[in-house]
């Protein structure tokens, strides 16, 4: 990936210069990956106060915890972010923001994006078919979707009607039943930041990238910061069958995630989030652009409500978790062929952006053909024990 994607580095970081931003450098010297804040464009190593992403967002006041931390600087956003778009292994990297918190995604949180599914379960994941399937869902069901409350009476009536109908769908369950859809993007470790290739299956040949905003949640279920994310998606596999959700959603480099983690405080907050418009744009080397976006006014599930059916007494995270909110992007506009819509090309750069998050920028490649995904939790344990950073004993036990 060339390094002038970025467009200049306002593009990456938040509008607000007073953003609390964290994230992971992979830090050649160290020999490992390091807990980071950015203070007056610097990035400043602050793993020895918080060795884990997940130890920084676990205390009980994140953004106040990291604003009294300290350490050295290991460059600039600008020089990270060209050493990372690069591909240099020898000097320091943007990575991942996140590292133990298990990754999940809700679905269908939007009703336009709740149509699109219903209309891949129609077409059985064949693209050509998608356009008429489209047509007949949207002028039976369409305009009575888009200010229906999930779970409500109104709700319940439309679903016996939609049945009666033979109209009703699994995505339209959890699209306006009272249960979100909720389900495991990625294992843990195995999600990519920004300026690096997100992966398609070679075998697929209907995808699009879904631009989220993602939150960060601690396992008191606290909700103590956001980010954006690309849940990349495989439409054909999903459409053939919603048990093949696995196929479709997590594959190697498919969950990308960041450029950073801005921390709730004083100037941010879930309000913000509420109100955010997240862009997409999409270009291609073969000329083809695309742009849409997806306003989180328009999302038919509160976060707050999301968070609370990801965790509860029915389900803990001892390492807290992050989710992506759902999109609203369902793209239809033809790219290769008259009637079968968009799917991406390797080499697609897509960029996801909103002010208050800054920009996460990736570009397509085969998921087959993406680095290779090796460094999991037993060589993070013990390559901090190794830094000196945990007590070696208790790590042991770790990864014994």
């Amino acid at each position: 990936m060339s390094t002038d994607w970025t467009g200049g580095i306002a593009a990456a970081l938040p509008a607000d210069p007073a953003a609390l931003l964290v994230g992971r450098v992979w830090d050649p010297a160290a020999g490992g990956p390091s807990v980071v804040t950015l203070r007056g464009g610097e990035v400043i190593d602050v793993s020895a106060a918080f060795p884990t992403m997940r130890a920084l967002t676990e205390t009980a006041d994140p953004a106040a915890a990291v604003a009294a931390a300290s350490g050295p600087v290991l460059g600039t956003v600008a020089e990270l972010l060209a050493s990372t778009a690069a591909g240099d292994s020898g000097r320091p990297r943007l990575l991942s923001p996140i590292d133990l918190q298990v990754v999940k995604a809700a679905g269908v949180t939007f009703p336009v994006s709740m149509l699109e599914r219903v209309i891949e379960e129609r077409a059985r994941g064949e693209a050509s078919e998608a356009d008429a399937a489209r047509q007949a869902i949207l002028g039976t069901i369409g305009s009575e979707l888009r200010e229906l409350v999930p779970g409500s009476e109104q709700a319940a009536r439309l679903k016996e009607y939609l049945i009666a109908e033979g109209l009703w769908s699994q995505y339209l369950e959890v699209g306006i039943g009272p249960d979100a859809e909720v389900f495991t993007k990625a294992p843990v470790l195995a999600t990519v930041g920004t300026a690096v290739e997100v992966g398609i299956r070679e075998d697929s040949q209907w995808n699009n990238p879904e631009p989220e905003v993602v939150l960060v949640v601690a396992s008191t279920g606290a909700i103590v910061g956001a980010t954006l994310g690309n849940d990349v998606n495989l439409r054909d596999i999903e459409g053939r069958s919603a048990l093949l959700l696995g196929h479709a959603k997590d594959n190697n480099a498919s969950a990308s995630v960041g450029p950073f983690i801005r921390l709730f405080d004083a100037g941010f907050s879930l309000d913000d989030v509420r109100e955010a418009t997240v862009t997409l744009t999409v270009s291609g080397a073969d000329g083809f652009t695309m742009g849409a976006q997806s306003h989180m006014t328009q999302i038919s599930r509160d976060p707050a409500d999301l968070v609370g059916q990801a965790i509860g007494p029915h389900h803990r995270y001892p390492d807290g978790f992050v989710l992506y909110l759902g999109t609203m992007f369902a793209p239809i506009d033809d790219r290769d062929e008259p009637g079968r819509g968009f799917t991406h090309h390797v080499g697609d750069v897509v960029t996801i952006s909103t002010p208050a998050l800054g920009a996460l920028v990736n570009r397509v490649q085969l998921a087959e053909r993406t680095e290779p995904w090796d460094y999991g939790i037993a060589d993070l344990f013990a390559g901090l024990a190794r830094r000196g950073l945990l007590d070696a004993a208790p790590i042991a036990e770790v990864v014994r």
